[in-house]
């Protein structure tokens, strides 16, 4: 494998002495004989806890299925994943419901909010239906993080696209999860909204210590993170550090000229 550094240009954690999520060995398949489809062949990854690690890839090249498997949204045929020190690949279904609610986060492409219910209401909506009070102290933070203290008592219909994702974001960071898991979160955004829900990505890891996992297949997306992997074929084939977008679209560039030449 071989890892292209660019120059730090924002914060993070510099080591990587914890780890949020592990995969040791995950092998993720369809179908049998003739027709078996390996999505992940064998993947073994550390996700450093209190940085930004973006996934990308091909389509077909298995980020989505290497991320829903790490979020405990998918089960693996082989291998083991790991939250921290617990294994998520042998609970069962009651178990694994509870971690996910519990300790981690989730960010998609579509906003998934209740027309019905107001931005702090939609922000709050997966504590009250665990029965948890939010930490008030920590949800004014959230909140003025993302720059929504004005915006509250709005329902999504009443916010621009990049302010509903921006609910999200502070939906996902309001409960303090172990982990967020982003699934082309800024895919349904135009660039400047998506510019701003990054930003918002970025601070919550440089100034809340939040750990953060995101597909996506846009490179400037992939410049905000501290670490970008490349998958092809299942298998991850190579990382960047510090990733710039000129970068990450060069290393893109390889891999269809790669492609084209198979």
């Amino acid at each position: 494998m071989t890892t292209a550094v660019t120059t730090p240009k924002h914060g993070g954690t510099g080591g990587r002495t914890a780890v949020a999520a592990r995969a040791r060995q995950v092998v993720k398949a369809y179908g049998a004989g003739e027709t078996r489809v390996v999505a992940l062949d064998h993947v073994d990854v550390d996700i450093a806890r209190g940085e930004f690690t973006a996934i990308m890839g091909p389509s077909g090249s298995g980020k989505s299925t290497l991320m829903h498997c790490l979020a405990g949204l998918d089960t693996v045929t082989g291998g083991q994943i790991f939250l921290h020190d617990t294994e998520i690949t042998g609970l069962k279904d009651k178990k694994l419901t509870q971690l996910r609610r519990d300790r981690i986060g989730f960010i998609f492409q579509a906003f998934n909010l209740l027309p019905t219910l107001n931005a702090l209401e939609n922000i709050t909506l997966p504590m009250d239906i665990a029965g948890r009070k939010p930490d008030a102290g920590w949800l004014q933070q959230v909140v003025e993080t993302v720059g929504l203290a004005d915006r509250l008592r709005h329902r999504p219909t009443q916010l621009s696209g990049g302010q509903q994702q921006r609910v999200a974001v502070a939906r996902a960071l309001a409960a303090r999860p172990d982990i967020i898991f982003g699934d082309e979160p800024t895919g349904n955004l135009d660039s400047r909204a998506g510019a701003e829900v990054l930003g918002f990505l970025r601070r919550s890891v440089d100034e809340l210590g939040q750990t953060i996992v995101m597909v996506t297949h846009d490179p400037v997306a992939a410049s905000y993170a501290d670490r970008v992997l490349y998958l092809a074929d299942g298998r991850i084939v190579d990382e960047m550090t510090r990733p710039t977008a000129e970068a990450v679209l060069d290393r893109m560039k390889d891999f269809d000229a790669r492609g084209r030449t198979s």
